[in-house]
């Protein structure tokens, strides 16, 4: 009964549109009636009003997945033509009309096709008529919409250009993602405040570069988890000579990771570097690409295993990849060819340097010691 009077007085407020002022959109339903936008921090639905009111309704009756909460109803709007019922909702689990989520799992392919398990979450629900007709028989058939929207979550983020200044894209709502941007920024202090400044001549050799690469308006269940990131002389992730500063189950020993996965920013740092066949140039110029995955807080860590994974072999990228779609450009990377500076420091992996440090000294007292029993031998003999 509480139902009934609810519907009722969403009616006396609905502002009842007539078939009259349909005129030619006045006809039965058909499956193209509705349209879906899959957008960064909502979905929006749209439904042509008039097959609607031909069959009996209006939009204060389309129930969206049985959610009678006023935040989760139709609102008329006529500014358009043909004129429809729009429906919106945030990509909130708690808070999407009773949209059910579902995350799939499907070897990757193109860009991605080293990743044998790549996630994609599909937001789908149903919006139905409520015929208010009592008594035995009814003359208003049932209408049902179905909507879907599947988003992937795994990008590319390809810093063909890196901007000093915190370069961004926004992503286009039609491509079904989580995230309105995504950037990658490079800073010169562990704070991750000051930003890289690179000169015109480039940055000493040894340089540490501190990456940060994050989400803007990504839903709270999601966090941004660094699947590879490599160097490339390229500015795009071809086949050309490239340089892996990590990968799945391994990274190089002077790359350090400091977030990963546990929030919406991933960060790392590793010094500065040349390209060898760069050798005759007066700079080494390169860029960075990072292939970026937004994984769901629980299954984070599942996606860290090696046991999850394959080992990249070649870059392989298609015309329709993601890696066209989802594009950072700003300056390159660009660092000295040759130091002259003197004062140099030696590069010491953090992690690696007391092993080994531990390794030279055993070399070098071994090597005392084999020159002290030669010493003993010799001495002997002209004794002798």
């Amino acid at each position: 009964m509480k139902i009934l009077l609810l519907l009722l007085s969403l009616i006396v407020r609905s502002s009842q549109l007539t078939l009259n002022e349909c005129g030619a959109e006045a006809r039965r339903p058909q499956v193209t009636d509705i349209s879906v936008e899959c957008g960064t921090t909502s979905i929006g639905l749209a439904i042509q009003i008039c097959p609607v009111i031909y069959t009996g309704y209006n939009e204060t009756l389309l129930i969206l997945n049985h959610i009678l909460d006023p935040a989760c109803r139709a609102t008329l709007d006529e500014s358009v033509t043909p004129p429809v019922a729009r429906f919106n909702f945030p990509l909130n689990m708690t808070e999407a009309c009773g949209s059910i989520f579902r995350t799939t799992s499907a070897a990757g392919t193109g860009i991605f096709s080293d990743f044998s398990n790549i996630q994609m979450v599909n937001i789908s629900g149903i919006i139905r008529s409520h015929d208010l007709t009592t008594g035995t028989i009814t003359y208003n058939a049932e209408l049902k919409y179905y909507y879907s929207c599947a988003y992937p979550l795994e990008y590319l983020i390809n810093n063909t250009q890196i901007d000093v200044s915190g370069s961004s894209i926004a992503i286009k709502d039609n491509n079904g993602s989580f995230i309105s941007t995504l950037s990658m920024e490079l800073f010169s202090d562990a704070n991750y405040i000051k930003p890289l400044v690179i000169p015109q001549l480039g940055i000493e050799l040894r340089t540490k570069v501190y990456v940060e690469v994050k989400a803007t308006n990504l839903t709270g269940q999601y966090h941004v988890l660094l699947d590879r990131c490599y160097a490339s002389i390229s500015p795009l992730p071809t086949n050309s000579s490239f340089f892996n500063l990590f990968v799945p189950c391994s990274r190089d020993r002077f790359t350090t990771m400091i977030e990963n996965g546990d929030s919406q920013n991933a960060r790392f740092h590793f010094p500065a570097f040349r390209f060898i066949e760069q050798q005759n140039e007066t700079v080494s110029t390169y860029h960075l690409h990072c292939i970026t995955r937004l994984c769901e807080k629980s299954s984070c860590s599942t996606f860290k295993q090696c046991s999850n994974r394959r080992k990249r072999n070649t870059l392989e990228t298609s015309e329709d990849g993601i890696s066209q779609t989802f594009t950072l450009t700003s300056p390159a990377i660009v660092t000295k060819a040759d130091s002259t500076d003197s004062k140099e420091k030696p590069l010491i992996a953090e992690k690696d340097s007391a092993v080994g440090l531990g390794v030279a000294v055993g070399v070098l007292a071994f090597a005392c010691f084999i020159a002290l029993c030669a010493a003993a031998v010799f001495y002997k003999r002209l004794r002798n």
